[in-house]
């Protein structure tokens, strides 16, 4: 999960990419992107998506983006040929309109079990510049979570003045405190599974709040877990502290997050 895999096709603007309309991209980091997980040609929460890639087109580049021609380039791209995969939706405006950059890689899959995708976190005192937007250039989170894995980490876990925890590098995070899900309210970027499974929790019995947590409030917690485009995983360690892997929550939030509808792009 640690290595790049190939690319399989990358469009810009609904035409192959060449050199020439590479050179913004590879040289401007102004923009921001959106991943998604694809299965037989449809993804989970695409409403998201399409609200986060105009939010954040408005917010840059004082535009909208219309979410049909978003779903129409997506479905270009992928063709007839790839139904499972890996696809980002890059945003620039290299002459002051927006430009949609796809790109589409192998899919990613978890381990079935849980034990199998359990993640140890290694802290890091780093939060992301306007931590809101899914923003390219992230050097500084990638660097990190590069040094965590290094020192035998799965994942950084980036903390703001006195400890406070964010988010992961690529990932958010949850505490469970034996009655309900806690969401750190520090600045971070509220993920596409992150609100998915938040807006479920609450009818399966497992209310959900945001509130400051801190390296200090670890002990404090039963069982964590992490969130991405790839699913739900549970957390075995942040620094020294470890967690037992709370089999009936992850079973529970595992489930939600399966229950999630598909939509068709």
């Amino acid at each position: 999960m640690t290595t790049t895999p190939q690319v399989w096709r990358i469009e810009i603007d609904g035409r192959p990419a060449t050199a020439e309309t590479l050179l913004h991209p590879a040289t401007v980091n102004t923009g921001h992107f959106t991943a998604m997980q694809i299965r037989d040609g449809k993804v989970r929460g695409i409403g998201l998506h399409l609200a986060r890639l105009d939010a954040a087109t408005r917010e840059l580049f004082g535009q909208d983006l219309d979410g049909d021609h978003v779903r129409g380039l997506i479905r270009h791209v992928l063709r007839d040929d790839i139904t499972d995969a890996s696809v980002r939706v890059h945003v620039h405006a290299p002459d002051g309109t927006p430009s949609l950059m796809i790109t589409v890689r192998p899919p990613t899959e978890l381990p079935a079990a849980m034990a199998d995708r359990a993640q140890a976190l290694g802290s890091v005192p780093y939060q992301r510049p306007f931590a809101h937007l899914k923003h390219l250039g992230g050097f500084g989170q990638a660097r990190h979570a590069e040094l965590a894995r290094r020192a035998g980490f799965d994942e950084a876990l980036l903390t703001g003045p006195g400890g406070e925890i964010s988010e992961g590098a690529i990932t958010n995070i949850a505490f469970f405190d034996g009655t309900g899900i806690v969401w750190p309210s520090a600045p971070h970027l509220s993920g596409i599974t992150m609100q998915l499974l938040e807006s479920r929790l609450p009818a399966t019995g497992l209310p959900t709040r945001h509130a400051p947590v801190t390296l200090a409030d670890l002990p404090s917690y039963a069982a964590a877990f992490v969130t991405n485009s790839w699913g739900v995983s549970p957390v075995r360690r942040i620094d020294d502290r470890g967690y037992e892997i709370d089999a009936a929550l992850m079973e529970k939030v595992a489930g939600i997050y399966a229950g999630v509808p598909w939509d068709t792009i």
